[in-house]
């Protein structure tokens, strides 16, 4: 009889174990979602047109292959092609196959580029402004920033020591997050697609011109006119994460810091089993 208990005992405590483990897993990843829709919560959301099915190169669009999606206004390239003008794709080419649930781009379609007729100033958003930033080469990422990319901004200046009176010492930090660019050179954001797929990583520009609020645009101003430089960090489109409270950078800080960072990026970044 105890030999038939144990091997009970044994199943029982085994599905106890999972059913905690599933259980454990699903509360981690409500707590997950809670996070990404608190996240979320105040971000403006547009309807785009999305391929309802592959669509394959060289072929004209049906009423059938267009679907909605509603997603991040932050995340939509300004060529994409909205529920208003859907009517007007019906019928063209595609010049590249445009994958499921893809969006839908105007420079993807055959005889359908709108970008020659528009200027910089159409495309920038109410209450917005357009400011040029002298960056090229290595500071704009090897020149490879395009139009539509989200870049973070970053600045080395000379600024009076906080330590000893009198002297100067060298700081960098992070001036803005997650800007917009409208264009690079004379390149602007409507015809950024063409270039991605024809230019990319081929054409140089001595600009990059970005969309800030008014008072960033002082800011921006400023900073051109203090001894130092700007340098720009490229984001992944998606990636509309802010980092709070980021530190001053000088040779202290620097000392001080290396063994956190590596350590960081070890555990989190390089060993993270997220996917």
């Amino acid at each position: 009889m105890k030999q038939k208990i144990i091997p009970i005992i044994s199943i029982v405590v085994g599905l106890l174990a999972f059913w905690l483990t599933g259980s454990y897993l699903r509360s981690q990843r409500d707590a997950l979602e809670k996070e990404r829709q608190k996240m979320y919560a105040g971000a403006k959301r547009v309807d785009i047109v999305v391929a309802s099915s592959d669509i394959p190169s060289q072929t004209a669009i049906r009423k059938e292959d267009l679907g909605l999606d509603n997603v991040l206004e932050s995340t939509v390239p300004p060529d994409v092609v909205t529920t208003d003008d859907a009517q007007q794709i019906l019928g063209k080419k595609v010049i590249f196959a445009v994958g499921r649930n893809r969006a839908i781009l105007w420079s993807n379609i055959e005889g359908a580029d709108r970008s020659a007729d528009l200027s910089l100033a159409a495309i920038v958003s109410p209450r917005m402004r357009a400011i040029s930033l002298p960056i090229s080469g290595s500071a704009a990422v090897s020149s490879l920033i395009l139009p539509n990319d989200r870049i973070d901004i970053l600045g080395t200046f000379s600024f009076p020591s906080k330590k000893v009176p009198g002297q100067m010492e060298t700081v960098t930090l992070t001036v803005l997050q997650d800007v917009t660019v409208l264009a690079t050179g004379q390149t602007i954001a409507k015809q950024s697609n063409l270039r991605r797929r024809h230019m990319a990583g081929s054409a140089s520009y001595n600009s990059i011109t970005v969309e800030v609020t008014p008072r960033e645009a002082e800011l921006l101003v400023f900073a051109q006119q203090m001894k130092g430089s700007l340098m720009l960090s490229l984001r992944n489109p998606t990636d509309v994460s802010f980092e709070k409270d980021l530190p001053e950078v000088n040779f202290q800080q620097i000392q001080t810091s290396l063994p956190e960072l590596n350590q960081y990026r070890q555990k989190v970044i390089r060993h993270s089993t997220t996917p």
